[in-house]
């Protein structure tokens, strides 16, 4: 049990908040900021597509196996020692990845810097629930969420800007003094919890550890990169796979029967968290589905540079940093979590539909706008009442096992999304390029005539008829190549729109069951 309270005042718990939120910044940022810096580091590394884009599956590989554990390890070290020495690993391997001069050097320094990073982002949110008294909380979620929202959206942009103006290795050093402040910040504010006992080195459940290790990595490995070796037509993949589904079996049946698990699986009793748990994967699945999506559509059918495709992205963040405390006040004032969360999947399906109609080859810049600034709506009132929920009945230790419960959910929420996303897109890419080529017989009079007038056109620029039949038949293999990678991205908003829909029944339902539990009748009072 817990002896004495966490629960900061005055200048003190703003500090603390500011230091965690920070942390959680810090760990976001840095796993979407590498995405337009790839191609710098290729060339500078001389390293292949395949080889460098391990720069981000390592990271989120690190992530995915750290972040059950961070209840634990705060346990076994202390909260304020554990996220500390975090902050260190994350900034002093920040360095390092700058500095690497080879591929599979950078590889390994991400891998061990997504370590660090993934107990910032889980013992921050436990830091600053614990830090409010109960019923601040959704304040205090709200507060939190802001970097976790924002920090996914913020990384292309400032990614995009550093590229441009300095080099790759910058986008690494930008962690160093925000990281240095923020472990003399936590060495001087943050408390440890007494509620916690040591484990003797022969109670720890090393078994669990390496479980969880492998099946989590080979999950997140499966997700990174499926796509990109055909799924389960590689040797690779199906090991893998096989290897997940086993190792997650026998992980919950060590968790369930011995006596120190490394992750408490019993707080799942817990009715609010198990339904927060479900809905963080989908959170995750929307946010990172979505991040990932624009970018990639503006810059690759509209030929954005990676700053104005980042650019885009801003409006809604800031949309959503304006709704956090407004929603925060709101469910201070007794409003369902459950229907906020309603609500924000109608929103959400009414930005995924806007977004499946307004996408073109030639979408012009300001029929974004309006559309970003609803998923930032939809966001905002998403995340906080799913997280608040979650947390909202659980005490002392458990909040920070249930931290580390959403955290992995959302985190694993948004590689499956992309994973799906990215082989969705493929197979709709094919399908609709088979569509279009139909309608093209090349013995089609309409066909011939828009061949003959292309041709007329390159041959008025000098080009021989030879070259000119050459380049207008080009021209038009590239427009149907457009085509059907546009119609797949619309594809793509329609799926996530209808996924989104699809939960808000089984969201409410979920309400009703929980009242006649009395599982929300704790919430926070």
């Amino acid at each position: 049990m817990q002896t004495e309270s966490l629960v900061e005042y005055g200048s003190r718990r703003v500090i603390i908040t500011i230091t965690a939120i920070f942390c959680a910044l810090l760990e976001i940022v840095d796993s979407t900021i590498v995405n337009v810096a790839l191609n710098d580091m290729k060339g500078n590394l001389g390293a292949t597509l395949s080889e460098v884009s391990w720069v981000i599956t390592a990271y989120a590989i690190g992530n995915v196996i750290i972040v059950p554990m961070t209840s634990w390890l705060s346990a076994q070290f202390g909260r304020r020692n554990y996220f500390a020495a975090s902050i260190i690993i994350f900034t002093v391997f920040s360095f390092l990845c700058g500095n690497a001069d080879g591929i599979w050097e950078l590889v390994l320094f991400r891998f061990i810097q997504g370590l660090g990073g993934g107990a910032l982002l889980v013992t921050s949110q436990t830091i600053i629930t614990e830090s409010y008294p109960p019923e601040k909380r959704s304040m205090a979620q709200a507060i939190y969420g802001l970097g976790v929202i924002i920090g996914p959206t913020l990384g292309p942009p400032l990614g995009g800007y550093i590229v441009d103006h300095y080099t790759w290795p910058y986008i690494f050093y930008i962690n160093i003094p925000i990281g240095i402040i923020a472990t003399l910040l936590t060495l001087q504010f943050v408390r440890s919890p007494k509620y916690a006992l040591k484990k003797a080195m022969n109670e720890i459940d090393f078994l669990g550890i390496g479980l969880l290790a492998i099946a989590v990595g080979s999950l997140q490995y499966v997700l990174e990169r499926g796509h990109e070796d055909d799924w389960f037509s590689s040797n690779t993949i199906l090991t893998l796979t096989v290897v997940a589904v086993f190792g997650i079996f026998f992980f919950i049946w060590r968790e369930l029967t011995t006596k120190n698990p490394i992750v408490e699986l019993r707080v799942l009793k817990n009715g609010n968290l198990r339904v927060g748990t479900m809905l963080s994967f989908i959170l995750g699945f929307g946010l990172y589905g979505s991040t990932f999506i624009i970018p990639l559509y503006v810059q690759s059918s509209l030929h954005w540079t990676p700053q104005q495709a980042g650019a885009l992205m801003i409006p809604a963040a800031l949309t959503t940093a304006f709704m956090m405390p407004i929603i925060g006040k709101i469910l201070q004032k007794g409003v369902k979590q459950t229907l906020l969360v309603a609500l924000g999947m109608v929103i959400f399906f009414m930005y995924s539909f806007w977004g499946y109609k307004v996408l073109t080859p030639d979408t012009p810049k300001d029929a974004f706008f309006w559309m970003l600034i609803l998923r930032g709506l939809g966001m905002g009132m998403l995340f906080i009442p799913i997280t608040s929920l979650s947390l909202s009945t659980l005490k002392g230790q458990q909040i920070g096992q249930g931290a580390s419960f959403t955290g992995m959910m959302r985190q694993l929420g948004g590689s499956f999304g992309i994973a799906l996303i990215t082989t969705y897109m493929a197979s709709q890419n094919v399908v609709h390029r088979a569509n279009l080529s139909s309608h093209l017989a090349a013995d089609n009079p309409a066909v011939q005539q828009r061949v003959s007038q292309m041709k007329m056109a390159y041959m008025a620029k000098g080009m021989t008829p030879d070259i000119a039949l050459s380049s207008a038949y080009k021209a038009l293999d590239f427009s149907l190549y457009t085509q059907a990678s546009v119609m797949s991205y619309m594809d793509v908003f329609m799926f996530i729109g209808v996924m989104f829909l699809c939960c808000i029944p089984f969201v409410l339902l979920v309400k009703d069951n929980k009242k006649k539990g009395k599982i929300d009748m704790g919430d926070m009072h």
